[in-house]
């Protein structure tokens, strides 16, 4: 699994069906997912990120977690996070997931980080065309790789 999370002072997801979620403060966590990602990346990932200590505490210092702000998460797929680049102009994406292994892994991953935030995670909607407006706190971008857990 790939994540590409984002600290933002506010964010929304839409399509065009409408507004599918909407938060202030918190993170913004779009997740590529792999043919082989299993429930340990699940486990792995969500902790990491609801334990990633990129708040401000009262001395302006990135030392807070998510869980110690209150803050909401929203989780959006994203299978271009497994684009490959290496040959020519267009991005290959045999790496990402196809949707019968995808969506019941993106389901487990936005239970699993409802559960630890205390509160429901808000979503995109799976294989959906989204508008993703994101107002960056920061800027704080953090990328994580299942594959490559430094």
């Amino acid at each position: 699994m790939k994540a590409v999370i984002q600290r933002v002072k506010r964010a929304s997801v839409r399509t065009n069906m409408g507004v599918l979620s909407e938060i202030n403060a918190g993170l913004v966590v779009f997740i590529g997912i792999e043919e082989a990602d299993n429930q340990e990346d699940i486990e792995w990932l969500s902790n990491k990120i609801v334990q990633l200590r990129i708040f401000n505490d009262s001395n302006g210092v990135m030392n807070l977690p998510i869980l110690e702000t209150g803050g909401d998460i929203i989780v959006v797929s994203q299978f271009t996070l497994h684009a490959k680049t290496k040959k020519g102009n267009r991005p290959s994406y045999i790496r990402a997931a196809p949707p019968e292994i995808a969506i019941p892994l993106y389901e487990k991953f936005v239970i699993r980080i409802s559960e630890l935030l205390g509160k429901p995670a808000g979503t995109g909607e799976f294989g959906a065309m989204m508008m993703v407006e994101i107002h960056n706190d920061g800027p704080v971008t953090i990328i994580i790789d299942t594959r490559n857990k430094e």
